[in-house]
């Protein structure tokens, strides 16, 4: 039985009780694992309060930073303070250096392509040439597909083909997320695979993308922040 997963809930954690409505509409749905974005200075407390929520909705949290530099030099400082505080790292390729830094560097989990500004996606041969031979995979919030109407949404459609066919191409993984800063953009594992054929993903993949891919990158890194860990592939063994 697949264990969905959604690593973009965008719920605002000011609102507590918004992120009650989300997580809980999202465990009626079948997620059993969501990751919510949270600011770089988060209290423990608030994380707490997540958690919290989560465990009463058999959902498990994973702990994401969204990170949009506008330099390359500003997310390797960003990656240098905060890759070991998060379990999920996501950087918004906003420009075409951003976006090159961020395909090659092995502490970025996903990336992000901006989805409401065509001029800005920089996801191209090149990007996905240098994330196949690390780890990051490419996520699709479908928030906007969802939001978007007319012409905006069939140029965004047009973009996520080309993308998801040079991913797929280099055998880069996919994830889809709900990318829901709401109730009313939250759909079920079930309705984005049906809408993933839009954008010419298919079917298995989508559930891939849903499922097995973010569960990996979960996994892995919850490794990477134990304190066993030493380096890929060394690990202290107690006794």
């Amino acid at each position: 039985m697949r264990k969905f997963v959604d690593l973009h809930l965008c719920a605002s954690i000011d609102d507590i009780k918004q992120v009650e409505r989300i997580v809980n509409l999202s465990a009626e749905l079948g997620y059993r694992m969501v990751g919510i974005p949270l600011s770089p200075n988060v209290s423990q407390e608030r994380i707490r309060q997540i958690e919290e929520i989560c465990n009463r909705a058999r959902v498990e949290f994973v702990t994401r930073v969204d990170l949009m530099p506008k330099t390359s030099n500003e997310l390797l400082n960003s990656l240098g303070r905060l890759r070991r505080k998060f379990e999920i790292v996501s950087v918004a390729c906003t420009s075409k250096n951003v976006a090159r830094q961020a395909a090659k560097d092995r502490r970025v989990d996903l990336l992000s392509p901006c989805l409401t500004f065509p001029c800005k996606r920089f996801f191209d041969y090149a990007e996905a040439e240098l994330a196949s031979e690390k780890l990051g995979a490419f996520e699709i919030d479908m928030a906007h597909i969802l939001s978007l109407t007319g012409f905006p949404r069939i140029r965004l459609l047009s973009s996520l083909r080309k993308e998801v066919a040079v991913a797929r191409k280099f055998d880069i993984p996919i994830t889809i997320s709900s990318g829901a800063s709401d109730e009313n953009f939250v759909r079920s594992p079930q309705d984005y695979v049906a809408l993933a054929s839009l954008f010419d993903l298919p079917a298995l993949c989508a559930l891939q993308a849903l499922s097995d891919y973010p569960l990996s990158i979960v996994e892995r890194n919850k490794g990477k922040l134990s304190s066993c860990y030493v380096a890929p592939g060394v690990r202290v063994m107690e006794k």
